[in-house]
């Protein structure tokens, strides 16, 4: 997962492949509650590993839950989670504060059942949870006598919960909630009541029209797998049956993320040509029991070809551009922001109706709709309860930083505006915020979305050895979230190669073919500062001063050279390339729109490497590692084949004064003033 301040998305131009979707976070966090509430233990499957389920599970740890973590079972897509319930009792006197960060799928279903499990509990979370209502399902459980006190702003988190008195509380009457702010408030209801139902039916009357209906489907069926028969008349009064009580089903399995979907449904028919064959989806399919699955309705309305089975989506662009929609949206509310997007691409104005809900999820997401479009250039109408998008044409299109306000959605709907067809960059900006449900989201965008390798962005870090490029190179890539390329490193592998398969390196004459050979085939990766050779981790190997000599010594021949520019392109991928060494701003990478070289003086250069050597108990002389250096900077300048020098437009760095943060920061700021205007 991307872990930096923004992400810039390269022009985009096909998509083809699979993707596997993660977990439900509907699904996900129902589950967990309702095992914790359950006698028994149950264990789940394909649960979702993200913030919100992160911050359940502490919360059931709190509540004494016994979590265990166990192996994926065969087929599944994560570890498995074991849960042994409470059976819906609270040890007496339980006394505890939760921060339940902007998870209202925890937020609202924890208020209800810790107001009747008994107990004194503080509810928190960030900012924006403490501006998301709860007055509607804090009435409700009122109604019902239990003491709950706003701690800030009435009808607001955060809260604190007191234990009722279970014999006087007000079963015999209808319990009403509004159903038309969320419907987490029916929910977190639902999920609460059986715990209370002993000798008596309870009933639930939905005050308003009853918004996000599939959600409460999800709830119902779920319900249903632990032991609770909740009967529904039309969408106005649900009955929990008296006796109900919570049982756990053994094993239960998580499906995909329906809402996830969308992205890649939406992905398909935006640049899945049918030439190219269809995105295929995997873990969501056509008898998925989340509503959002019908965003697939939505996406055939406007075009697109989607194929579906039990477990998988095939989707492929058919109608371009895609076609305008008018759509009531209350069946699909969070995927409905992906509709938003694809209006970009329509033959005309779409508008999405009925989605007041959006106004009361992790931001106000009608105005952080209209607000980023209008970035992008979109003209946009909205109101209270609609949006309405007018398409961009080619030649109009903007590049943009999309601000997210801390919302997974916005990150990920807006990803899909890198596909316009006028090659306009689009920052988005904290691209972490997508661990609230998807945490490896760009990276299985960029798994299946394809460009033109020329639009993918190659930053080039040259310089004489030990002048720190490994290092900053490293740094600059993670504060970018590019890929990064150490070619030193290449030859030093392909000399570490050479070394252990016994070849006879005192003269090179009639090595080259074999050690060209050995390079072509490097299996390279790097992560992070360490360096793998298959699954062997080699960086400290690869530092032996034999290697790092014939290194120095194998990198003149023609065929070492030839072997390692296809390898040394294959590292530019989406979303881009850091890529260090001596020729990759005049050899390799020679189009990369910022080429620094690296300076410091042979001395500075000579005592780095010392201390580097002495930390890790490799002894070292540091006359003879200057020596050395100054030999090997002779030697590479003066090579006949791509010299060691600085691109003609590179911009020189001298860092023997500088720090590491001062040198990264500069390289930033110098790629900065390469960006279009609005990503500065």
């Amino acid at each position: 997962m991307f872990r930096i301040p923004f992400l810039d998305l390269p022009p985009l131009r096909t998509a083809h492949g699979s993707v596997q979707l993660p977990g439900s976070k509907s699904i996900s966090n129902r589950v967990l509650l309702l095992a914790a509430l359950s006698e028994g233990r149950t264990v789940i499957h394909d649960l979702l590993d993200s913030d919100d389920t992160r911050v359940m599970l502490a919360a059931l740890r709190e509540l004494g839950c016994t979590l265990e973590t166990l192996p994926a079972a065969d087929g599944a897509i994560a570890p498995g989670l074991a849960i042994t319930g409470i059976a819906g009792r609270l040890p007496a006197g339980t006394r505890t504060q939760l921060f339940l960060g902007n998870a209202g799928t925890a937020m609202r279903p924890l208020t209800a059942a810790l107001a009747l499990l008994g107990g004194e509990f503080e509810l928190s979370g960030v900012p924006r949870m403490h501006e998301r209502p709860i007055g509607d399902l804090v009435d409700a459980l009122r109604q019902l006598g239990c003491p709950i006190d706003y701690l800030g702003n009435p009808g607001f988190p955060p809260l604190r919960i007191h234990p009722p008195d279970r014999a006087a509380l007000a079963l015999d009457q209808p319990i009403a909630v509004r159903g038309d702010v969320s419907s987490q408030f029916l929910t977190a209801l639902l999920m609460a009541l059986p715990l209370v139902a002993d000798d008596r039916d309870i009933r639930i009357d939905v005050v308003g029209d009853l918004i996000s209906k599939p959600y409460i489907d999800i709830t119902l069926k779920l319900l249903a797998r632990f032991g609770i028969a909740v009967q529904r008349e039309e969408w106005r009064r649900f009955v929990i049956p008296a006796g109900s009580r919570y049982r756990s089903p053994g094993e239960i399995h998580v499906e995909a993320d329906a809402s996830s979907a969308s992205y890649f449904i939406a992905l398909g028919a935006l640049a899945a040509p049918p030439e190219g064959g269809p995105l295929r989806i995997h873990g969501v399919g056509h008898d998925s029991i989340q509503g959002d699955i019908r965003f697939a309705e939505a996406a055939r309305a406007m075009g697109a070809q989607v194929d579906s089975g039990p477990n998988w989506l095939a989707v492929s662009r058919q109608a371009w551009p895609l076609k305008a929609i008018d759509l009531d949206c209350n069946h699909i509310p969070d995927a409905a922001m992906t509709l938003a997007v694809m209006a970009l691409y329509a033959d005309g104005p779409s508008t999405l109706r009925n989605i007041a809900s959006w106004r009361v999820k992790e931001t106000d997401r009608i105005d952080a709709m209209a607000a980023e479009l209008r970035k992008l250039g979109a003209t946009v109408e909205d109101g209270h309860d609609f949006i309405r998008v007018h398409p961009l044409p080619a030649g109009q299109w903007q590049a943009a930083a999309i601000h997210t306000y801390d919302d997974h959605r916005v990150a990920m709907c807006f990803s899909l505006a890198a596909f316009n067809p006028d090659g306009c960059t689009v920052r988005i900006l904290d691209p972490q915020c997508v661990g609230k449900t998807f945490p490896d989201y760009f990276e299985t965008l960029f798994s299946v979305a394809q460009t033109q390798q020329e639009d993918i962005p190659v930053l080039c870090i040259d310089g004489p050895t030990a002048s720190g490029k490994g290092t900053l190179t490293t740094h600059v890539a993670e504060r970018l979230g590019y890929h990064h390329l150490d070619s030193g490193s290449l030859y030093r592998l392909t000399a570490l190669m050479a070394l252990r398969q016994g070849l006879a390196l005192d003269t090179l004459d009639g090595l080259g073919p074999v050690l060209g050979d050995i390079a072509r085939r490097l299996p390279v990766q790097f992560k992070g500062d360490t360096v793998w050779l298959g699954g062997e981790d080699v960086t400290d190997a690869i530092r032996a001063e034999r290697v790092g000599n014939t290194a120095s010594r194998i990198s003149a021949l023609p065929e070492v050279r030839q072997g390692l520019y296809e390898l040394q392109h294959s590292f530019r991928r989406l979303p881009g390339l850091v890529a260090d060494g001596r020729d990759m701003g005049t050899v390799i990478f020679p189009q990369a729109p910022l080429k620094v070289f690296l300076t410091a003086s042979a001395a500075k250069r000579a005592d780095r490497r010392y201390k580097q050597l002495i930390s890790k108990g490799i002894p070292a002389t540091l006359s003879d590692l200057r020596a050395d250096l100054e030999a090997r900077d002779a030697r590479d300048t003066q090579r006949s084949t791509a010299p060691l020098k600085p691109a003609p437009d590179a911009i020189l760095l001298d860092n023997s004064e500088l720090t590491i943060e001062e040198s990264v920061d500069q390289v930033l700021s110098w790629w900065q003033d390469r960006q279009p205007a609005a990503l500065r």
